[in-house]
């Protein structure tokens, strides 16, 4: 790809930027939300159509003006929201539109024999007529990866592959990737999990305000390489180092607490105010559910609620805030905000109370608010009136966290709290966790990122099958320690 631009109405998207790539070479394409890496490959991918730049495959002028003429010329997709209709088997879904058909009828018997060898390539142990939906997350995966392959795919684009999945899934796709490699095939992979990068890209090219930024040979491949080269300086200390200053141990206490996914399992911890606590374990650990019933979404089988010494009644959510205890969930777009919201009315949705007279809204009110938390929080947006959708993910969890400074926080629960943000908006986000501590602020991270629960926890809970494996405090802080209790290892004494 030479000189490639395109804008849309009132932002420059891209402006003249390079992408090469050679036969059976996995290309890193890193660089912050709204760089131009998704503009980019959507390009190549025939969704959009550059405004100038040429594309060349085996230095041959071609034009892709459309997804099938990306298809022809052997470009494979696999989006981050996954394509895939999972009322649809295996087969169905990766010969979709092009089944194999006789007397005018789907031919099963030809799907599931052809869609076959695919799966194996993989290595996706699951029969071709396997019901879509019965599949996790990670396998559905591989089914996009099977169809890009039935298709004949070259180069195949993975954007974000690995957000959704887990630490097992993770590991299977980059054994699947070098494969891949080994076959000739050239892989295209987007990814803020820069530790995923090193692992397995050969190359790196970073893209900064839809410009090229430069790139780095695989020798020179590292997290603060990178992230020098996304954010045009260097980040110094990335995580906060300093530990817990305010004190008052067991500021708020959870007390055998009973999750309806763990109902054999008591959890009982503690955050002083000012301590940062990470909850750290493998997905399906209970550490989301356990935050769930914290904040009384997930009913409670049993358990208390102490904060500042007065207990707070169970499964009630209505009482959890009023106390100011507030959850930043782990899907913000289905459960922190409104898409089709403007970021005023996200910002005093939960708190619309106090912003009315005789039940009606104060606009000027309300609009205040939400000009203070898009000022203090940066939040990158024309207005307070902009739609929470057309964000980036980044600025949409600010507003998610500007709902709730907005009301003084206690205790703030954050769930995977920069999932699929870049870097940049991942160290306000940390900054934002600092300050919150040094106000008194109790807070609970829950993240699959190992370095980041490491960097940014003054102690780690780390959670296996619905209970708590052990507590490590700073001085015991390692992946090790970490991945030992997370898979039913014994906590050893600090």
């Amino acid at each position: 790809m030479k000189g490639i631009s395109k804008a849309f109405p009132g932002v420059r998207a891209l402006a003249d930027v390079h992408l090469e790539i050679a036969k059976g070479e996995v290309l890193a394409l890193i660089g912050e939300n709204g760089a131009g890496k998704s503009t980019l490959v959507k390009i190549l991918g025939g969704v959009h159509q550059p405004d100038s730049g040429i594309i060349d495959i085996d230095g041959k002028r071609v034009t892709i003006d459309s997804v099938t003429a990306a298809d022809r010329h052997g470009i494979g997709f696999v989006h981050q929201e996954l394509n895939i209709l999972d009322n649809l088997d295996v087969a169905g879904n990766v010969f979709l539109g092009r089944e194999p058909r006789k007397f005018g009828l789907i031919n099963r018997r030809q799907i599931y024999a052809d869609t076959q060898p695919y799966l194996e390539m993989l290595g996706l142990d699951v029969d071709p007529s396997t019901p879509l939906h019965m599949l996790s997350i990670g396998q559905q995966q591989m089914v996009e990866i099977a169809k890009a392959l039935s298709k004949d795919a070259r180069i195949i684009i993975m954007d974000e592959p690995t957000s959704s999945l887990t630490l097992k899934e993770t590991e299977s796709l980059l054994r699947v990737i070098k494969g891949l490699k080994e076959r000739g095939i050239a892989i295209i992979y987007i990814s803020h999990r820069l530790g995923e990068v090193k692992e397995c890209c050969d190359r790196v090219v970073a893209l900064r305000d839809g410009e090229n930024a430069g790139g780095l040979a695989k020798e020179d491949i590292t997290h603060d390489a990178m992230v020098s080269l996304m954010v045009g300086r260097d980040l110094g200390d990335f995580y906060r180092h300093e530990e817990c200053r305010v004190g008052q141990e067991a500021y708020f206490q959870v007390k055998d607490l009973v999750t309806s996914m763990y109902p054999g399992k008591k959890i009982s911890f503690d955050v002083g105010a000012g301590e940062i606590l990470g909850f750290a374990g493998l997905v399906g650990a209970g550490r989301s559910e356990m935050a769930q019933a914290v904040f009384g979404v997930d009913r409670a089988l049993a358990g208390k609620l102490v904060l500042d010494g007065s207990e707070i009644p169970l499964n009630s959510t209505r009482s959890v805030i009023r106390n100011g205890i507030f959850l930043a969930p782990e899907d913000r777009k289905s459960s922190g905000i409104i898409l089709d919201f403007s970021i005023q009315h996200n910002i005093s949705l939960a708190s619309l109370d106090a912003f009315s007279t005789f039940g009606l809204i104060r606009h000027e009110a309300e609009r205040a608010a939400a000009d203070e938390q898009i000022n203090a929080l940066n939040v990158k947006a024309p207005s307070a009136d902009s739609i929470v959708g057309n964000l980036s993910g980044g600025n949409q969890q600010k507003v998610v966290l500007g709902k709730w400074l907005a009301m003084s926080p206690k205790v703030l629960i954050f769930d995977e709290p920069t999932r699929g943000i870049d870097v940049g908006a991942k160290r306000e986000i940390y900054n934002l966790m600092d300050a919150l501590a040094k106000k008194g602020v109790a807070i609970i991270v829950i993240s699959s990122d190992m370095e980041e629960v490491l960097g940014i926890s003054d102690r780690i809970a780390v959670m296996h099958e619905g209970a708590i494996a052990g507590m490590l405090s700073k001085e015991q802080f390692s992946e090790e320690a970490v991945m030992h209790l997370a898979v039913g290892g014994k906590a050893t004494a600090a």
